[in-house]
């Protein structure tokens, strides 16, 4: 299952992409056609929070509808009838990010020396966060190297602390597709990430959250970033230096992790800032992050 949030007619709700991605299910209507209930919660966090009697619940309502003549439906939407947003739009905590987990990335951006022991952690404000096809501000009058970061990001699903590694994928709902957009200057003014990472609308996340069964092995994964059409990272997660159960169990030891936690798990090589001459965002430019089995994450960056 690919969960989505989406807004129509100004009510946020959360659905399903079907038919090849290209429709939406509208859970609660369908749930309500189909008995009259509305267990089918208001957000993603929540339906998370609820576990198997979510999930079950969504395999009911699915294969209700995909028993259904089409022209009956009511309760699937095409995208120009919704917004889509981000799967999570106001995520409870930062985003968790992982600083050069794969090494070539690091060494274009540092040195031998600068490849970590250990996972480099940092974060992003929730306010930074927009969805698939929403514009990217520029931030021109504070930045003038805005960058590009296509990552996959991990959705906890469970609450834990000090997890041991072996028990990590338990905790893990899904996966989706996060475009860390940093201003490397204010990065480097400041000398640490925060304030470079968290300007508003630089953390895109979508389309959906891809439940983990349909990725039987997110350290396989295919990561591919365009700029305007232009191949800029191509790059594939069994490169990680730090697996995903390992940044769980290190992230929980002692901190306790919660069910819509999102862990985004470092970028390959290719940014913008690591190339000769550097190669920046600007207004007009198009962002396009894909990642095998999740989808494509686009965004346009505007004044």
């Amino acid at each position: 299952m690919k969960f989505v949030t989406f807004r129509r007619q100004e009510e946020e709700k959360i659905g399903l992409l079907i038919h090849h991605d290209q429709e939406i299910l509208d859970l609660k209507t369908a749930e309500i056609a189909m008995s009259g209930q509305n267990l089918i919660p208001n957000t993603m966090i929540e339906g998370i929070e609820l576990g198997e009697n979510f999930l079950k619940r969504c395999i009911e309502i699915y294969e209700w509808v995909s028993k259904k003549d089409n022209r009956e439906w009511t309760y699937s939407l095409d995208s120009n009838e919704i917004q889509l947003l981000s799967p999570i739009p106001k995520p409870r905590k930062n985003i968790f990010c992982i600083g050069k987990n794969y090494v070539a990335h690091a060494l274009e951006i540092g040195k031998a020396e600068d490849i970590p022991e250990y996972p480099m952690v940092f974060t992003k404000a929730p306010t930074a966060v927009t969805g698939h096809l929403a514009n990217v501000y520029s931030h021109h009058s504070i930045t003038q190297k805005l960058d590009y970061e296509g990552e996959l990001a991990v959705v906890i699903g469970k609450r834990g602390v000090s997890i041991p590694k072996e028990e990590a994928m338990d905790y893990v709902f899904g996966y989706t597709i996060v475009n860390d957009i940093t201003a490397r200057d204010i990065q480097q003014r400041h000398k640490q990430y925060f304030l470079g990472k968290s300007l508003d609308t630089t953390c895109p996340i979508g389309p959906s959250i891809v439940h983990k069964s349909l990725i039987p092995d997110p350290h396989h994964l295919q990561i591919t970033t365009k700029v305007n059409g232009e191949v800029r990272q191509n790059g594939n997660t069994k490169d990680f230096i730090f697996d995903i159960p390992t940044l769980i169990s290190v992230l929980s030891q002692g901190m306790t992790l919660e069910p819509g936690d999102i862990i985004s798990t470092g970028t390959p090589s290719g940014v913008g800032h690591g190339m000769n001459p550097p190669k920046y965002l600007k207004a007009g430019d198009v962002i396009e992050v894909k990642i095998e089995g999740i989808g494509v994450l686009k965004n346009r960056i505007v004044d």
